[in-house]
């Protein structure tokens, strides 16, 4: 069995974890919503197949208001009209971002998402899908557990 990174070196699990307080900071300072920001985690988690990330993830964005349905629906996300344009334009961020090399088409959503959210929101989406793509990484080497829990979120013995 191989060590967790987080725990064979924590000095630099916690400059990451510094550095992804500093990613949400700006993205809320840059006008990403919570939401958009945990909509970006999870598509990228998705599309990583990293199941402690999607776990935590998708907790968080239920706590976050964003209805199940939309959770349920996010590998669909552009065959249906559920998602505000601003939702699409940050979901084509997670998934330029995670599936690179960059593409035409991927160039043309990120074009597309520029336009939807701006400078300042488009920048910081960027950062947060970066990051997430990191954390995934991190807890895909580590082969980081997901511990079955209830409805509610708790942990069952």
């Amino acid at each position: 069995m191989r060590p967790y990174l987080d725990k064979s070196a924590p000095e630099v699990w916690k400059a990451a974890g510094d550095y992804s307080r500093a990613v949400a900071g700006e993205a809320e300072r840059r006008g990403l919503t919570l939401q958009e920001s945990e909509f970006i985690k999870i598509r990228t988690s998705q599309l990583n197949a990293c199941a402690f990330c999607l776990d935590l993830h998708t907790r968080e964005a239920r706590g976050a208001g964003i209805p199940q349905q939309k959770i349920d629906l996010l590998p669909a996300w552009r065959e249906t009209s559920l998602f505000s344009e601003r939702e699409t334009a940050v979901l084509a961020i997670a998934e330029a971002a995670t599936r690179l090399p960059l593409t035409e088409e991927s160039k043309a959503d990120l074009s597309g998402a520029h336009a939807v959210l701006g400078d300042e929101a488009f920048a910081a989406a960027e950062w947060v899908a970066l990051t997430i793509n990191m954390f995934n990484r991190i807890s895909i080497l580590s082969e980081h557990p997901v511990r079955p829990r209830n409805d509610n979120g708790k942990v069952l013995s």
